[in-house]
């Protein structure tokens, strides 16, 4: 992921609680499978989700699944409703005898009025998720932490005029008409992934599309996913890409693992990029650039930012962080990666200087500073201050 600065309007604060690395504990249960089904509407989407858990050590804790701002309603066990969980501050909790279930759960939510963008959320007429550090809570009951990691199937059905483009993470396995104006598509990622790299995105969008071959022979289906107006300002976005996916195997031999790598621009965003599995979504001003009117700079930059989240897909999703303490595991060294890229695309010595001024103008303050840190802190009250 790559940080922008923003500023929102302030809402109230709950009391912040403290999370110490010293008290880590591995996950009482573990979620292998998750078939999420979205009933998608922008005032009203339902969300079913089906998880297959398995308890992780011998122990008689309960199921505890993390939740924001959702509505419960209904909670099965192994197909039968259940009248015995509770929410206790902000969790979802489940008694489970046995040592295998599946927890089926539908809840709802509202993107429309989801003005924090973490989450599902809507965006100038798309519905769009952001789920890194902690958003994936508001979008179902989940163990919403990245050491447990899970093979997702997702269902999306939506307005067909609305939202004609249905997105999500891995490979599109079907699609079809659902009646009375609406449609279908199914997405299935076969790779085990923490749910902070779940992604959905469903808009009227116009896509870019081009392929790569991998080293070993494969051909991966690359697309770039903006609105109509956009398209033409997707060029270098799209070779960008493909630059980075040859540097990537001739430089680490990490060849790309999915048949569909697709990203898609966003206007509002709270970050500048995302490196969502094989669904990248990015602030629209780290994809577009126009040659009558942008810089060496932006190209630059969107260069940089694509290969970054790019470069993720091995450093921070397919190797992971154990908790968010690890957060500097995947950040630092794929920026490294990223800056080693930008080197051997242009010159070596300017990157650097470049990478430096960089660190003086920013990092170098905060460390002198009250929000100073290690890359490893002790404990933290809000990671995405963090």
């Amino acid at each position: 992921m790559l940080d922008i600065q923003t500023t929102t309007a302030a809402a109230p604060l709950s009391e912040p609680q403290v999370v110490r690395r010293e008290d880590y504990r591995p996950p009482d249960w573990l979620v292998p499978q998750i078939a999420l089904d979205f009933d998608l509407d922008p005032a009203r989407t339902r969300v079913s989700a089906r998880l297959t858990v398995t308890r992780n050590g011998d122990h008689e804790r309960p199921l505890m699944l993390d939740g924001e701002t959702l509505t419960p309603l209904s909670v099965r066990v192994d197909g039968q409703g259940i009248n015995c969980w509770r929410i206790e501050q902000g969790k979802l909790i489940v008694p489970l005898t046995g040592d295998d279930h599946v927890i089926e759960t539908e809840v709802e939510l509202s993107p429309e009025r989801n003005t924090q963008l973490m989450g599902l959320y809507a965006s100038g007429g798309l519905l769009c998720t952001q789920c890194e550090a902690e958003g994936f809570r508001r979008i179902t009951f989940f163990p919403d932490r990245p050491d447990v990691l899970s093979r997702y199937s997702v269902r999306m059905t939506a307005d067909k005029i609305t939202y004609p483009v249905l997105l999500a993470n891995g490979d599109n396995i079907a699609n079809g008409d659902a009646g009375e104006g609406r449609h279908w598509a199914e997405w299935t990622d076969p790779f085990l992934k923490p749910s902070y790299l779940f992604a959905l995105v469903a808009g009227d969008l116009r896509v870019n599309r081009d392929s790569f071959t991998t080293m070993s022979g494969r051909k991966v289906e690359l697309g770039i996913w903006v609105r109509k107006a956009d398209l033409p300002k997707t060029a270098h976005a799209m070779a960008s890409l493909k630059t980075s996916m040859k540097w990537d195997e001739e430089v680490y031999g990490r060849e790309y693992d999915l048949e569909v790598f697709n990203i898609v621009a966003v206007d509002d965003f709270n970050f500048g990029a995302m490196e969502n599995k094989g669904l990248n979504v990015f602030n629209s001003r780290y994809i577009l650039a126009d040659a009558e009117t942008a810089t060496d700079l932006d190209f630059d930059n969107i260069q940089g930012v694509v290969a970054h989240e790019y470069f993720h897909n091995w450093s921070g999703n397919r190797v992971t962080c154990r908790d968010w303490f690890q957060l500097s595991l995947k950040e630092g060294f794929t920026v490294f990666r990223d800056q080693c890229f930008s080197a051997d695309q242009g010159s070596a010595a300017v990157q650097r200087i470049e990478d430096v001024r960089a660190l003086r103008g920013s990092q170098f303050p905060e460390d002198s500073g009250p929000l100073a840190h290690p890359i490893r802190p002790d404990s933290y009250m809000e990671i995405g201050n963090f």
